[in-house]
């Protein structure tokens, strides 16, 4: 396909030849899951999404583990069972993980929709770099990252451990 030229009027007024170039831009859950070509800001919001899912499934199941009370002890025992596996422990540590990430993401996100932490705005030219992504919004999102591993070593000693 041969390409074509349109003029495009900037906001200051001036004429801009530009190509006109015919893609598909529609990757779908492909293009969501592939965080690889972005930055760290992207990775992050990767991740927020990531674990607020898994923690609406541990959310779900925590609420049928505990509603097997109503079915008497015997029933509760057993369902405590499971969970007192290597398993069980393996997925709460994840949950330790997932929780502590979403919470440290989440109070980064509020500061930075209040504008505490951003930079100063640039001039959005290609390829679109975000200026006010700087140290500190960076620094955040691995206070986040640092405070997540933490919590889990601190959970693995505790399931893990022993007495």
């Amino acid at each position: 396909m041969a390409p074509s030229y349109i003029y495009k009027v900037c906001t200051g007024g001036e004429e801009v030849l530009m190509e006109a170039i015919d893609r598909n831009n529609r990757e779908g859950i492909k293009g969501w899951l592939n965080p690889s070509r972005y930055g760290a800001e992207r990775i992050s919001y990767w991740l927020q999404r990531l674990t607020g899912v898994g923690l609406l499934g541990y959310f779900i199941g925590h609420v049928y583990e505990t509603s097997s009370l109503t079915n008497g002890p015997d029933a509760w025992a057993a369902m405590l069972e499971l969970t007192q596996t290597p398993m069980g422990h393996m997925i709460l540590l994840l949950v330790i993980g997932m929780s502590t990430f979403h919470s440290a993401n989440g109070i980064r996100l509020i500061f930075t929709q209040g504008g505490k932490g951003l930079g100063k705005p640039g001039r959005p030219d290609y390829p679109y770099d975000a200026v006010s992504l700087n140290y500190r919004q960076k620094s955040g999102i691995w206070i986040a990252l640092i405070l997540a591993a933490a919590a889990m070593m601190y959970g693995a000693s505790v399931l893990f451990g022993g007495e």
